[in-house]
């Protein structure tokens, strides 16, 4: 019957299958046919993401090491080395490198979640400065190499494996060759069909949460934060005050003559500069501590946050980029329709009535491009606000991170304060208001 339908349409002249009297009878085929059929994959959902968090952590994984500076021909400047996993392979970069990719990386994928770049330098950009950026570099990276479309991605693979003198000008040439997504997406002109009539709630809906797990994953990150930064300061003040210890037991000044004949105070301060050890012990615990917090809570709480940032700023491109042309590009052909009505009541040279029509049809095939290109933009959208809700569940692997370094800090710590607790009755005696552990 089908078949019937789709042979008449092309030609109406043709009588119905039925009533052909001489072609036989239509075979239905056996059983096992119809289980072939039954076994066929279903049609492949183009807009749903089948990825996992682990899926897409073990899609690579990329170290950024920074070499030390280097005297360029004027200026100092800072070059990293980056090494893939996936690749198995180290190359050298400078910022301007990631700066040229960041920039291609945009162009070519205007539509999708591409982290921002730190800056590239700071009026008093010390040490401190360098570490920071070095740390958000490698955030950026690590997010794009495991990206679902960016890490298959020429451009990508070019950063990370290409070991020639000049990766900026291999970069421009291969996004040249490449351009944009919507020109080279198999999708982009049928976007429209794979899209979910409620798609301006749906976005809306989930652009409005995503904002709030983005303003509570902040609130996180600076509290996590200032505890690192505690830790650092712990540690501090512990060396400091063995430093007290040992200089206060170090002090040989003779007792004076109106001490007590009793006085312990010479047998307690040589006891004192002994301990300054045990404090330089702790204090090296305490500052193991705070760079755990750092690197395995912060950091974590970091690339999250990058990711969230990033969603953002697609979200923004796609209101004032893709809508705003698209409404610009409307107004303009409303002007040039209301120029060639003016045209056809009062009479003007034939030549100027042509070329208006040709910008005319030519606005035409803009705005059906900028209209595509609009719905190719919402059909990402929806695809990148999928990969937030991804990584979500990174929020398990940060709390596990930060219990385990709390669980391990203290027991380091509280194995150093167990084994001074002992040595300080044996160095003062009994009567020194230690008490035994219960």
């Amino acid at each position: 019957f089908i078949i019937d339908l789709i042979v008449r349409r092309k030609n109406p002249n043709l009588l119905p299958l039925a009533c052909s009297a001489e072609l036989p009878k239509p075979h239905l085929g056996e059983p096992r046919d119809l289980k072939a059929l039954r076994m066929q994959p279903a049609q492949e959902d183009v807009l749903t993401m089948s990825q996992t968090l682990d899926k897409l952590l073990v899609r690579d994984t990329v170290q950024l090491e920074l070499i030390p500076e280097k005297k360029g021909l004027f200026l100092k400047h800072v070059e990293y080395q980056v090494t893939s996993q996936r690749y198995k392979i180290s190359v050298y970069r400078r910022y301007s490198d990631f700066d040229v990719f960041h920039e291609v990386l945009l162009q070519r994928f205007a539509y999708r979640v591409v982290p921002a770049l730190p800056p590239k330098r700071m009026l008093k950009g010390g040490r401190e400065f360098i570490e920071g950026r070095r740390r958000a570099l490698g955030r950026f990276i690590n997010l794009v190499a495991r990206h679902p479309f960016f890490s298959e991605d020429e451009l990508v693979r070019t950063f990370l494996t290409f070991s020639g003198s000049d990766v900026q000008t291999k970069l421009r040439d291969t996004s040249k060759k490449t351009g944009d997504e919507f020109m080279t997406n198999r999708l982009a002109t049928q976007a429209k069909e794979y899209l979910p009539a409620d798609i301006q709630a749906q976005f809306s809906a989930s652009r409005e949460l995503i904002r709030n797990i983005h303003n509570s994953f902040q609130k996180l990150r600076d509290r996590a934060e200032k505890m690192a930064e505690r830790s650092k300061e712990n540690a501090t003040d512990l060396l400091m005050f063995g430093r007290e210890l040992s200089t206060l037991g170090s002090d040989a000044s003779p007792l004076p003559s109106l001490a007590s004949s009793q006085s312990t105070w010479g047998t307690l301060r040589q006891s004192l500069k002994s301990l300054s050890v045990e404090f330089a012990v702790l204090s090296d615990k305490a500052a193991q501590q705070g760079r755990r917090e750092e690197d395995d809570v912060v950091e974590k709480l970091n690339l999250f946050l990058d990711l969230l940032q990033s969603y953002r700023d697609l979200c923004e491109r796609h209101e004032k980029g893709v809508l705003h042309e698209h409404q610009r590009a409307l107004h303009k052909y409303g002007m040039m329709k209301r120029q060639m009505m003016s045209a056809t009541v009062q009479p003007k040279e034939q030549a100027s009535v042509e070329q208006l029509e040709s910008r005319i049809v030519q606005q035409e095939n803009a705005i059906q491009t900028m209209e595509l290109r609009n719905y190719f933009s919402l059909f990402c959208l929806h695809q990148e606000t999928q990969l937030i809700f991804i990584y979500l569940p990174i929020t398990s692997h940060i709390l596990g991170a930060f219990v385990n370094s709390q669980v391990q800090g203290h027991r380091e710590m509280g194995a150093v304060w167990n084994e001074l607790q002992p040595k300080l009755g044996c160095l003062f005696g009994v009567n020194n208001g230690v008490r035994p552990p219960a």
